[in-house]
């Protein structure tokens, strides 16, 4: 089992930048998948991005070239840079993990986009 708690959402002009960090709770040295999804207003839920335990990763097509996800399993963290962010961005974004096949997931945090 693991608890997960994001943070480092806020308020941010188009074109900005954010890095949201996720603190999980043990190691996630033997979590293979861990990664960032984004649910808007009005919109269904999206993987944002996911990373391997190998450091492999994978981009929404909406974000590519834009967000970065890393981890850093010594402080047990994935962290996802959000670059020049456009206001289609403003959604609450979720840290997520499996394990066993089971997904566990953060409280959110908001990330608003808006001059």
């Amino acid at each position: 089992q693991v608890q997960l708690v994001e943070s480092g959402g806020g308020l941010v002009q188009p074109g900005g930048s954010l890095r949201l960090s996720c603190a999980a709770s043990r190691s996630i040295f033997s979590v293979y998948f861990m990664g960032w999804y984004r649910q808007a207003p009005g919109k269904q839920r999206e993987l944002v991005a996911r990373i391997t335990s190998g450091g492999s990763t994978n981009y929404a097509d909406s974000v590519k070239g834009r967000f970065t996800i890393s981890r850093d399993n010594a402080k047990n963290t994935v962290y996802l840079q959000m670059n020049s962010l456009k206001p289609e961005d403003t959604a609450v974004y979720s840290c997520w993990s499996t394990l066993a096949g089971q997904d566990y997931w953060g409280q959110g945090t908001q990330v608003t986009v808006s001059s």
